[in-house]
């Protein structure tokens, strides 16, 4: 399968809810001490601002600058005003254009909408995954590696793209909402890379990336079992699948930092050389998001 198909597994994790072969139910690990808190936005998942975290230089990221969330395709016009009460201008979509076809964001008309794909997914690949995971044909393992494939390449595979939302997001002087399919893989790499920018401990960003799972957890639960309970209408699909693809894991972002260091050296030299963010230039965005 090549990348496109591994982007196609992760929107996956929205569609395959109706079988597997037994009940796994895998524990996941979730994020402690939340310095989060969801916003609660009906019919958008994992919507939530990054902020009240302190960096290794101990200050502080102040709140309701970065916010990050699911798609926005079920976002109701009674809700635009709690959109714009947060006041978020501008929103940047990370998903594919095939993603966006099928199920684009509803927005008021006064927020400016972006859209910057690092993978296009190119003809039915996304068809095509569907097909072989309802029919056995991929399993939990293939899952995993794909997931941890997806992210080793997701920061590195086009960089360009990648320095774009970047610096989008870090030059904007108003709150921007950046959000893929589910709010987790691509938003959770997005906001990886900015929290190591603004010189934020491995431990703090990982938290961050696995409260996720915190905001997540009563969704996907509730996909698992339903899942279960009607596994005979796709009986050779493996429910780990499901599993790989609805939780985060502290491995899938280790493979992303881990090419990022292979391919530069380190991170630093990564911020550099592929965002085009100079030490001056870094200290600038540090002064401007904490305090």
């Amino acid at each position: 399968m090549n990348k496109f198909i591994k982007i196609s597994l992760v929107s996956l994790s929205l569609c395959c809810i109706f079988s597997c072969k037994t009940q796994h139910n895998e524990a996941p690990e979730y994020g402690k001490n939340e310095t989060e808190k969801a916003i609660s936005i009906k019919k958008v998942i994992n919507f939530r601002t990054v902020g009240n975290i302190k960096n290794t230089e101990g200050r502080t990221l102040k709140q309701g600058f970065f916010y990050r969330s699911g798609h926005l395709h079920k976002l109701k016009k009674s809700s635009f005003d709690e959109i714009q009460n947060l006041g978020i201008k501008e929103i940047i979509d990370l998903r594919n254009s095939k993603e966006i076809a099928q199920k684009p964001d509803h927005l008021p008309s006064e927020i400016k909408y972006k859209n910057y794909s690092a993978f296009e997914d190119q003809g039915d690949q996304l068809d095509q995954a569907k097909k072989l995971v309802l029919k056995g044909k991929v399993n939990g393992a293939d899952a995993d590696k794909r997931m941890i494939d997806f992210y080793r390449e997701y920061g590195t595979e086009n960089p360009e793209t990648i320095k774009t939302i970047i610096t989008e997001i870090l030059e904007s002087n108003e709150p921007v909402l950046y959000h893929c399919t589910a709010g987790k893989d691509r938003t959770g790499i997005t906001t990886a890379l900015i929290l190591t920018i603004l010189k934020f401990d491995k431990e703090t960003i990982y938290n961050e990336y696995l409260l996720s799972n915190n905001f997540r957890k009563d969704l996907v639960q509730k996909r698992l079992r339903l899942a279960n309970s009607l596994h005979f209408m796709y009986p050779k699909m493996d429910v780990q699948v499901l599993e790989k693809l609805s939780w985060v894991e502290k491995r899938y972002l280790d493979a992303a930092f881990g090419e990022i260091n292979k391919k530069y050296g380190s991170m630093d030299a990564y911020i550099q050389q592929a965002l085009g963010i100079s030490e001056s230039k870094r200290n600038e965005y540090i002064q401007k998001f904490t305090y």
